[in-house]
């Protein structure tokens, strides 16, 4: 278990880590995402832990030993970082075996743990190669290996997939999280890609402004974010008020059924969240209770079609859509309840905000 406790780290004058509490290493946790905006403070953090930044105050704890007085090189910590930081001309086993060599291992142990990893990165029969000669993912890959190698207590993962292409940091996502899985070493994985953290953790610390702003599973993140900050974040393109009466959510967007107690609250939604159906009979879908949206944009995707609609006079929303739709067309808006969130923070009753998206700003008022 590490626990970091009121941990401050000030550059100078410039205070980049502030009284930040966090607990890593809890069971059925092996892997907990930092996830937060660059320039938030997710890399001073780890090299904190990693004994590489000195703290201001606080402290940092391992299995109840203080560390503060621990040098790097004695925390039995395995970091990879954005870059990797192999040694160029060498080969891969020689960048694997680093560590033990350090550590005066035998040289058929160190060939045999080397052979072992490169199995368990995917990489087998490389050991000879030159790094320079793979890939980008490839050299993540030697990189993971190389921090494994001495089976570290706790991994250190910064950024190890920022330089790579979307498809191939996805692979080596759901690659990375399988190879963790299989060494069981705690590990803490730095990213601002909240699907890349969704991928590789068991956990996500959602870190803004120096602080721990949210720690929960991907699941409790995505559904109760803790305020609108965090939910746009992780990808909620809109915020909007709503009220809650006998099990049924009412929003400017339309009603669902819910199961949670009457009052008012903020939803947030991704794309995804809202479903934009072709308009058979406009009076018809009105008098069900639809609400009605214009379309203003068609992009198709991977994933599908995605439309941006003009809803009433001032609220404009992203939503999916079938491919036959097009700019102009007036479209039933349908919320999906599993894919909105709940917001926690509660509305401010004295503002007149219902509605925000990342295209418009405040863009609603009260009904």
């Amino acid at each position: 278990m590490l626990e970091l406790s009121s941990v401050s780290v000030n550059y100078g004058s410039e205070v980049v880590i502030s009284d930040l509490d966090l607990a890593i290493g809890t069971r059925g946790a092996t892997i907990t995402a930092l996830l937060g905006p660059s320039g938030c403070g997710k890399s001073t953090l780890i090299r904190a832990i990693a004994g590489l930044e000195p703290l201001s105050s606080g402290t940092i704890t391992f299995d109840g030993v203080d560390l503060s007085r621990t040098p790097t090189h004695h925390r039995d910590f395995g970091v990879v970082f954005q870059d990797g930081q192999l040694l160029p001309g060498r080969s891969v086993a020689d960048n694997v075996g680093y560590g033990l060599r350090v550590r005066r291992w035998r040289k058929p142990d160190i060939a045999e743990r080397v052979t072992d990893l490169l199995d368990l990165v995917d990489l087998p029969g490389l050991g000879g190669r030159k790094v320079a000669e793979l890939s980008g993912g490839q050299q993540q890959r030697v990189a993971l290996a190389r921090a494994l190698a001495p089976r570290p207590r706790l991994l250190l993962l910064d950024e190890p997939l920022s330089a790579l292409d979307r498809q191939l940091r996805d692979r080596l996502a759901l690659q990375i999280a399988e190879i963790i899985g299989a060494t069981g070493t705690p590990t803490i994985v730095v990213t601002h890609d909240h699907s890349e953290a969704a991928m590789m953790a068991d956990r996500i610390a959602v870190m803004d402004g120096g602080r721990i702003v949210q720690d929960d599973s991907p699941e409790k993140l995505w559904r109760a974010p803790r305020s609108v900050r965090i939910a746009k974040f992780i990808g909620c393109t809109t915020v909007v008020g709503a009220t809650i009466s006998g099990g049924v959510l009412d929003s400017s967007l339309g009603r669902v059924p819910v199961d949670l107690p009457d009052g008012g609250v903020r939803i947030g939604l991704r794309p995804e969240a809202v479903l934009a159906t072709s308009v058979v009979k406009k009076s018809l879908a009105k008098g069900n209770g639809g609400v009605i949206g214009t379309v203003r944009h068609v992009a198709s995707l991977p994933e599908g079609t995605r439309v941006r609609l003009s809803v009433a006079a001032d609220l404009v929303i992203d939503a999916v859509g079938d491919p036959s739709l097009r700019v102009g067309d007036e479209v039933t808006i349908t919320l999906d309840r599993g894919r909105m969130a709940i917001i926690s923070e509660a509305p401010d009753e004295s503002s007149s905000e219902t509605a925000t998206s990342d295209d418009k700003g405040t863009v609603g008022r009260n009904a």
